[in-house]
């Protein structure tokens, strides 16, 4: 039987994960939800979404894209969870434990639910009594706007029980999408949250007029900070080179697509802030996340001074020049 799948978002990421879907399964499998009517009812006529990724054509069912949460979820064996961590609570509110009872619920949210402090694993087990077994995480690497393009990419799924994994990675395999899976749902979701913060201070960095031989060393210390926290919170055999980790860094923290970088770009040229969220007008998960990590860090106290330079600028409104320079201080 070919399970049912429904995305839950509308941005960039879900767009691109929507057009994986329907290059291998009917239109009828695929089910969308997304906030926005004018959009819906684009996408329905044209069959582009008009703001994000509008290059990319969607064959979808029109009776199956809808703003009636309740009833895409209801419709739906995997859920695919892609807005914003920030918004999810507000998201989700409509919808019961019981409405997600039975369900493999997949998130490709990288960040953290900020009222909560939870990873979205974590946040789905707590408030909706999902068991971890029915959890996936999807991780990268992988920019929605190279799957636009068809360019070859890969993506890691994860989940306790990797025949899920496994048959959900199959729905997404596609000749430009290759997949592994992985048992590590917690080192993944967390690798994912904190590639963002180091995303926005090699942005910073770059803003700065730091070369490449400083990013090189800059980002080499963060897979080290990343190591340190995961195999505290979550001590498991992992291979912090793969893909998912080292990969999935690599690439938000270089790539000319990383909101991320960008976002801590504009802060290094002199942006406050707000003004750099504004001229975005997209959400950069790193600003939420380097405030759920420095008061997740207070409970395990590893050692992050790259997470702890992004606060000081992000949150106490410290100098970008400064820090950097005493963050220089304790890289090697």
């Amino acid at each position: 039987m070919v399970p049912k799948i429904a995305m839950i978002g509308g941005g960039s990421w879900a767009t691109a994960i929507v057009k994986m879907l329907a290059d291998n399964l009917s239109e009828k499998e695929i089910f969308w939800w997304m906030r926005n009517e004018t959009a819906i009812e684009h996408i329905k006529k044209f069959k582009h979404n008009p703001h994000y990724l509008s290059s990319v054509e969607l064959k979808l069912n029109q009776d199956n894209i809808s703003s009636d949460i309740n009833s895409i979820i209801k419709s739906a064996d995997f859920v695919i969870l892609n807005v914003p961590a920030a918004f999810l609570k507000e998201t989700l509110s409509a919808i019961t434990p019981e409405d997600l009872k039975g369900k493999k619920m997949v998130s490709a949210i990288k960040g953290i639910v900020p009222e909560d402090n939870l990873i979205i694993g974590e946040f789905l087990h707590q408030n909706y009594h999902i068991p971890y077994h029915d959890i996936l995480v999807v991780s990268g690497p992988c920019h929605a706007e190279e799957v636009a393009l068809e360019k070859l990419s890969y993506l890691t799924i994860a989940c306790t029980d990797i025949e899920k994994a496994a048959a959900f990675a199959s729905i997404l395999n596609t000749r430009y999408i290759k997949t592994n899976v992985s048992d590590d749902i917690f080192g993944t979701e967390y690798a994912a949250v904190l590639k963002n913060i180091y995303a926005v201070a090699s942005g910073i960095c770059h803003g700065l007029g730091y070369g490449d031989n400083f990013q090189a060393v800059l980002i080499s210390n963060a897979i080290r900070e990343i190591k340190r926290f995961v195999d505290v919170v979550h001590p498991i055999d992992r291979d912090i080179k793969e893909s998912a980790y080292l990969g999935d860094l690599l690439v938000t923290a270089y790539s000319q697509f990383s909101r991320n970088r960008t976002f801590g770009n504009m802060v290094g040229k002199g942006y406050t802030v707000k003004s750099a969220q504004l001229e975005m007008n997209m959400v950069a998960e790193g600003y939420y996340a380097a405030k759920c990590m420095h008061i997740k860090n207070q409970e395990y106290n590893v050692d992050m001074p790259i997470c702890k330079a992004v606060h000081s600028i992000i949150y106490e409104k410290r100098s970008p020049q400064i820090e950097m320079k005493l963050l220089a201080e304790k890289l090697n």
